[in-house]
This record gives structure tokens, C-alpha cells and sequence, in this order.
């Protein structure tokens, strides 16, 4: 994963970093677990696509994320996106050709996120997901939507290697 998303990094607070994020071009699979929804968006950015055009792979890969909570909380199904080019629009995007595949875009946001390294298991992650809500909370600040993990490395990097991050889109 050559191209990373931009982001301007609007401040912090302890552990937690604020970033501003440009509009996004999203692929989407809903996830039923396993390798699915990786091998959906794998096989749409390797040509199958309307024009059957390769198209690079960005970084990060996000998730949503599917964690218990202490209070209700309403979910969709788990989803897996892969990022577009920085710089491209959804006119630039060819459509998929398989309809699990959904392209859309993320307008311009602020996002809250904690960085850790390793594998991105679910107890590590449901950890790191109560440390940047009670931060936010501390701080008087919004969390809107839903939590999101983002994956910056190839499947074969060493866990020590990996970088990580939890975010959630924010309203200060």
C-alpha cells in the first residue's frame, strides 16, 4: 500500500490524535467475516470494475467495528472499505462490476483516533475503543457515528510492525 490518505492533525490530547480529513472515495463490502469482504474489494481494484482498470491500493483499510458495549447500541452489519486514490472523486471511480460492492463518498471530517501497534485483535481494539471514548468524554468533546479501526499494512508485516488505529468522526 504505496498512497496513504491526507490528513492534517488538528491537535491532541494525550494519547489522542484530532485530524482533519479531505472527502474520501470509499469501496464497501458488507462483511459476513472471514476473507469475503477483502476479496470482493481485492478483485474490484484488480479490474473487476466497469472499465476494468486496476486501481492502487490505499491505505488505511477501514472496518467498522461490531463491539460490545455497556449500554444499547444499534449496529449495522460489519463492514470492510478500501480507500480510492487521494485526489479522485466519485466520477473518477469505475462502478463495480459484483453489487456487493458499493462506492461512495465520505464528505470532509474531523476524526478522533488512537494508534497501536500489533495485530488488531477484537479485545485489544474493544481496549483501546473505551480508552478514546472516555478521552473524549473528559474533553467535553462529540464522538458522531460509529467506531471504525483502520489498518495500514500489508497481511504479511510482522505484528510488531503493524500500525493501527481506532477512530471515531468528532464534533468540536
Amino acid at each position: 500500500m504505496s498512497n496513504t490518505i491526507p490528513y492534517e492533525i488538528t491537535g491532541a490530547r494525550g494519547e489522542i490524535e484530532f485530524r482533519r480529513y479531505p472527502a474520501v472515495v470509499l469501496a464497501t463490502v458488507a462483511s459476513t467475516g472471514g476473507n469475503d469482504g477483502f476479496n470482493l474489494l481485492f478483485a474490484y481494484i484488480t479490474g473487476k470494475n466497469a472499465a476494468q482498470n486496476n486501481i492502487s491500493m490505499t491505505s488505511p483499510v477501514i472496518t467498522s467495528q461490531q463491539i460490545a458495549m455497556t449500554s444499547p447500541v444499534v449496529t449495522d452489519a460489519a463492514s470492510m472499505s478500501f480507500v480510492m486514490p487521494p485526489g479522485k472523486t466519485r466520477d473518477d471511480i469505475p462502478d463495480p462490476l459484483d453489487d456487493r460492492v458499493q462506492i461512495s463518498t465520505v464528505p470532509a471530517r474531523e476524526v478522533a483516533v488512537i494508534r497501536f501497534s500489533g495485530y488488531a485483535r477484537k479485545g485489544k481494539v474493544a481496549a483501546t475503543e473505551v480508552r478514546l471514548r472516555e478521552g473524549l468524554k473528559k474533553a467535553g468533546i462529540e464522538p458522531l457515528g460509529e467506531l471504525f479501526l483502520m489498518r495500514y499494512n500489508h497481511p504479511w508485516t510482522l505484528g510488531f510492525l503493524r500500525r493501527n488505529e481506532v477512530g471515531l468522526e468528532i464534533k468540536r
